[in-house]
């Protein structure tokens, strides 16, 4: 029996709050290392006839150089793991104020947890009389998270290629009277500028602009 893999993920509070609604069911991280291609077809390893079986995903562009030497085997592996693959959330986090000096890893198991994204408080045995500061989700232990999600699909696409539905499974709102009247072209552009907004507003106005390919990776959320 294959043990399944987990792997922590950061996401901001209105990306915790779109997953707990279920509105976000995808996200989209960039590809750590850029391969210089001119063309936009990407391989996942499971489309490949040859090879071991997969283990992690692997990306191959069908053209192209990575950090300038010729592309010449698996060179692209995703970080985030591959279907089957569990994600636990980090989010930013809160335990009682009179443990604020006591560092993560030193917090009892049994401390009340205060998740500030939709002011949850999860009590694990005391209860939480004062909130203490908000934690970053850096430093958010694997106990700690309530969150799990599991991976249902991983692909690689360029950032600016997402259609309308991605838009709508990245947790972004669509109204529909900005798509009244227009045609597809232009209900995808309008799609894609929303998200490009949510991505900037994290990544930076040129992380858009650059159009970087991106790990497109889908999942579920699962019991912890």
């Amino acid at each position: 029996m294959i043990a399944i893999k987990e792997r922590p993920i950061l996401f901001s509070a209105p990306m915790v709050r779109a997953i707990l609604a279920g509105h976000k069911t995808v996200t989209r991280r960039p590809v750590r290392h850029q391969p210089d291609v001119s063309v936009t077809d990407a391989i996942p390893r499971r489309n490949f006839p040859h090879g071991p079986a997969t283990i992690d995903w692997y990306w191959r562009p069908k053209h192209g150089h990575l950090n300038g030497a010729p592309s010449a085997g698996w060179d692209f592996k995703c970080p985030y793991g591959q279907p089957g693959d569990r994600l636990w959330v980090r989010e930013a986090w809160a335990a009682d104020a009179q443990v604020d000096a006591i560092s993560p890893r030193e917090l009892s198991q049994g401390e009340p947890i205060l998740y500030p994204a939709d002011g949850t408080v999860r009590q694990t045995g005391c209860s939480m009389l004062k909130s203490g500061r908000t934690r970053p989700s850096i430093h958010m232990p694997r106990w700690v998270s309530r969150i799990l999600l599991e991976i249902t699909d991983v692909r690689v696409e360029r950032l600016q290629d997402i259609s309308l539905a991605q838009v709508r499974k990245e947790g972004c709102e669509v109204r529909e009277f900005w798509l009244f009247g227009s045609d597809a072209e232009e209900r995808q552009k309008i799609g894609a500028r929303v998200f490009g907004n949510l991505w900037a507003s994290i990544n930076g106005e040129e992380s858009w602009r650059s159009n970087p390919w991106a790990w497109v990776i889908e999942f579920k959320r699962v019991t912890p």
